[in-house]
Parts: structure tokens; C-alpha cells; sequence
């Protein structure tokens, strides 16, 4: 019995995979700072239960991709070779780990925390949070569940991009503050366009897998060569909205995101020299990460200095 309580919670923790929730955590944090700067408000309560809410909404997001890609046979036809920390899931079932059925039991458990959390604050503090919510976990069933398979359809980097950028920072600063900015909308996009580019390099190692298991990304439709204009243009559409806020709030502090610039420079150039060679390519991997953890740190520094100026 230790031993299976063991395993249930070993592969609990895979699939929740605590290292990846800064995709989540970093507009929750940048919404907030730009809530404290812009309204001069912030309650750690709130921004506690957001935080877990979502956290447990990008759990159960988790499990429903482990069952539906190991029985698709996407996450089967990932050769060993390719198999890296950016990519290929979570890898609790074809480790043996857990089962089908356990993960689908953590997605319902999770997804139905979530949603008792999602109506306690819409209710006791911010009734757009129903909305946004319902929005979020909308696309959060949708990107793997059949039938929709969004990310099966071509959908998948919109939904991660519209999901992690404008409706985290929406919810987040709309339960701080009960509004809204055009401020936190630009900075949303940034981040939102940034983080569908972590999706879109981390889908080259599992190019081959995608395409025999019927998972039509763009990447998959395009090819590998192509799909480095995609990666390059998301690079470039993500400094736009900074450049706006500089016009918008008439204040040069947000030119602090450029300091990104070098990173998606050798991104850039590590990708278009080893797209097919998953070893090498995983340095542009893990600096597409880097420019999206820096860029949010950047907003909020920039956000910060504000108060001064």
C-alpha cells in the first residue's frame, strides 16, 4: 500500500510538473506588480487563491495531455533520441508510472478544485473572474480532449498564447483591482507571443512523433525549415506591444525588455543551424525559455520604476 501511495504521488508531481508553472507564474506576478503600480493595490489573499487556481487548472491541463497523446500513440512514437526536458509530455505513462484512468483522475480532481477556487472568487470578490475562468478552462479541456484536440488542429500555440498571456494577466489584475489597462493588455500580448514561441521550438524534437501520431501543428504542416520564419516572426511581434507601451504610458523605461535582444539573437542562430539536430537545438530551447522568464522580470522592473519617474 506505501509503495502504491508512493508511486500515485511520484507520478502526481510528474505530471503536475512543478518547473514548468512559471509559464503560468510569470504574468501572475506581472499583473500584480502592474495592479500595485497602476492602483496602488495589491491583497496577498487573493493573489494566493489565483495562483493555486490556476496552478491546479494547468495540472489537470497536464494529465488530459499525458492520457489523450499516449492514446493517440504521439507520446509512443517519441524515439529515445528525441526525448528531451522541453518536450515529449510528461512521460508518466509510457514510464509506467501511472496509468490512464489515474490520470484521468487527477485531471477531474484538479479541474474540480479549480473550479470550486474560480467561483469562491467570483463570487466573494470579482464576478469577471466567472468569465475569464470559464474562458480559461475552456481552453485548458479543449487543447488535447477529443474531440476538439485544438493543438491536434493547428490551434495549439493560439490557445497556450491567448491562455497564458491576456486571460492569466486579465484574471489576475481584474481580482486585484477590479479594472482594467491598456497598460496590462500590451504587456499580456508580449508575454502571450513569447510563450506560444516556447511551444513552437519545443515541438521540433517531437516532429517526427507529432506527424506519424496525426498531431497536425503548424510546425508539423510546415516543416522544420519553414517553421523557423514562425519562430523568428513571434520573436519580433513580441517587442511591438513594448514599443506601444513606451507611447502609451509616454515613459522610455519599458526599452529595459530590449536587454533580451542578444538572447533571441543566438536563439535565432542555434535553431536555424540545428533544427535537426535535437541535441544542439536544445540550447535555443532553453534560451526561448530564458527570453520569456527575462522579458516578464523586465516588465516588472520596468513596471516598478515607474513609481520614481
Amino acid at each position: 500500500m506505501d509503495k502504491d501511495l508512493s508511486r500515485l504521488w511520484k507520478g502526481f508531481w510528474q505530471t503536475a510538473d512543478p518547473k514548468i508553472w512559471v509559464a503560468s507564474t510569470i504574468p501572475m506576478i506581472t499583473a500584480a506588480i502592474l495592479a500595485y503600480v497602476f492602483e496602488r493595490t495589491f491583497n496577498i489573499y487573493w493573489f494566493i487563491l489565483t495562483l493555486i487556481g490556476i496552478y491546479l487548472i494547468e495540472i489537470g491541463k497536464n494529465a488530459i495531455g499525458e492520457f489523450a497523446d499516449y492514446e493517440s500513440g504521439v507520446d509512443l512514437y517519441v524515439a529515445p533520441d528525441k526525448r528531451t526536458p522541453f518536450s515529449g509530455g510528461k512521460k508518466t505513462i509510457v514510464d509506467g508510472v501511472l496509468t490512464v484512468n489515474e490520470n484521468k483522475a487527477i485531471a477531474a480532481a484538479t479541474f474540480a478544485t479549480a473550479a470550486i477556487i474560480g467561483l469562491y472568487i467570483s463570487f466573494a470578490r470579482e464576478p469577471m473572474i466567472l468569465w475569464i475562468g470559464l474562458a480559461g478552462f475552456a481552453l485548458a479541456i479543449m487543447y488535447n480532449m477529443p474531440p476538439f484536440k485544438l493543438c491536434y488542429r493547428g490551434l495549439g500555440e493560439i490557445t497556450v498564447g491567448t491562455a497564458f498571456g491576456p486571460l492569466v494577466m486579465a484574471g489576475t489584475y481584474m481580482v486585484q483591482t477590479h479594472t482594467y489597462r491598456i497598460e496590462v493588455l500590451l504587456a499580456s500580448i508580449t508575454l502571450g507571443l513569447l510563450i506560444a514561441n516556447v511551444l513552437w521550438i519545443n515541438q521540433y524534437p517531437d516532429y517526427e512523433a507529432d506527424a506519424q501520431g496525426g498531431k497536425r501543428n503548424w510546425l508539423v504542416r510546415m516543416g522544420k525549415q519553414k517553421g523557423l520564419r514562425v519562430y523568428k516572426a513571434l520573436f519580433i511581434a513580441s517587442y511591438i506591444p513594448i514599443i506601444a507601451l513606451i507611447f502609451v504610458t509616454s515613459n522610455p523605461v519599458w526599452l529595459i525588455c530590449f536587454i533580451t535582444v542578444p538572447l533571441v539573437y543566438r536563439a535565432l542562430k542555434v535553431a536555424g543551424r540545428y533544427y535537426d539536430d535535437i541535441p544542439r537545438l536544445m540550447e535555443a530551447n532553453a534560451k526561448t525559455v530564458q527570453i520569456y522568464q527575462l522579458t516578464g522580470l523586465t516588465l516588472v522592473i520596468s513596471s516598478i520604476t515607474m513609481l520614481w519617474l
